[in-house]
């Protein structure tokens, strides 16, 4: 039986995979729900993989109280699978927005990002180890983390180690539009700029005072001043804060900065400006906090595995590939960010992700999982 038989026999069991994950609600800030959806992503991808002859119990990897897994196929890792169990929905959004597959397609939170790619990402390894033995995925690891939906602080350090090395990193993070692999992403930055002041009676001796509120709008027109420049570099402020009550110059205010860029050189740049705000207003004071959260992917880390991917896709059964770049990050950004060779968007395909019409394409799931299976197997015969 082909790979694409294979996993296109498997679509039913991928689906009922795929629901116990998604009503199993993970949001990133929940460490109790964080480790209760780490039980339930081990239990369903553990048991598919121990069909195929695979080890059934994931290491568990507890930091900071944030839960990751990780299945190792051999003593070093060849190729790196990778995805994360988190979501950005709260507890109780399954309410609103239950999971549900009606008319080919599959809702629910944390649906396209990304519980569909775990399901596939198993799957796809379950059936190289069907058809061809447990050799056959020697050097393939399943790393699944808990916290990227919030920047991967407790992560960042284990995936990097496990990628060190590999040949290439496949995450299972959402496909892009019509199924596209991302094939570059910005890097990003994350800032909070503070103004300092003095406090004093808004009514009675508002001169007394240093208005931190004042001095806050002076450093958010020279942060915004930076959104247009760069290629394609994105620098907005987001959300704030001012003061403490309606009748007291505020003694504090602040602001956080959200930093988008193609290169690294451009995120130094932007870097460099922010952190060197000065302030206006006599008697304030500036602070600055933030750095680089993740590096960009660029496309000279993915263009070669790509090639293999338009290759091996008619194969697959995946008609016109596509490849695009993209303004968000992910884990990729980090694998990409060391050198290694790095294809994202290989989850499912659909939309809405973050939003309340989320959804994946039915249709796409057994292709794409059976591209992945094809690419690992080609990576592995051909370093």
């Amino acid at each position: 039986m082909s790979l694409a038989d294979a996993l296109a026999a498997r679509l039913p069991a991928m689906l009922e995979d795929v629901q116990r994950i998604i009503e199993c609600e993970s949001p990133s800030d929940d460490l109790q729900a964080n480790a209760r959806s780490a039980d339930v992503v081990a239990d369903v991808l553990g048991a598919r993989l121990a069909d195929a002859g695979l080890p059934r119990e994931p290491e568990r990897i507890v930091t900071e109280g944030v839960t990751h897994l990780r299945w190792r196929g051999g003593a070093s890792t060849r190729v790196l699978l990778l995805g994360h169990h988190d979501t950005v929905w709260p507890l109780g959004s399954l309410e609103a927005h239950p999971c549900v597959i009606r008319d080919g397609v599959l809702t629910g939170p944390g649906c396209f990002d990304m519980a569909i790619g775990l399901v596939q990402a198993a799957h796809a390894v379950a059936a190289l180890a069907e058809r061809d033995g447990a050799d056959a995925v020697a050097g393939v690891t399943i790393l699944v983390t808990g916290d990227e939906e919030v920047g991967s602080s407790t992560s960042r350090g284990l995936l990097e180690d496990e990628a060190r090395g590999a040949q290439a990193v496949f995450v299972l993070e959402a496909a892009g539009p019509a199924g596209a692999l991302k094939t570059q992403r910005k890097g990003t930055g994350m800032y909070t700029v503070m103004a300092k002041g003095r406090a004093s009676h808004a009514g009675l001796d508002p001169d007394r005072g240093v208005n931190a509120g004042l001095e806050l709008a002076h450093q958010l027109l020279a942060v915004a001043s930076l959104h247009q420049s760069g290629d394609g570099t994105t620098v907005v402020p987001t959300s704030g804060m001012i003061g403490s009550t309606a009748n007291t110059v505020p003694e504090a205010a602040s602001f956080a900065v959200d930093v988008r860029a193609g290169s690294a050189a451009e995120l130094a740049r932007i870097h460099t400006a922010i952190t060197s705000l000065a302030p206006v207003t006599p008697g304030a004071t500036i602070e600055v906090a933030g750095d680089v959260n993740r590096p960009p992917l660029e496309r000279s880390m993915a263009a070669a595995l790509f090639e293999r991917a338009l290759r091996l896709a008619p194969v697959a059964g995946v008609t016109d590939l596509q490849e695009c770049a993209v303004g968000g990050a992910s884990d990729g950004n980090f694998t990409g960010g060391l050198g290694v060779p790095t294809l994202d968007g290989l989850g499912g395909v659909g939309g809405g992700a973050h939003a309340a019409d989320e959804h994946v394409e039915i249709e796409h799931v057994a292709p794409r999982a059976t591209l992945l299976a094809l690419l690992v197997e080609d990576v592995l015969a051909h370093p």
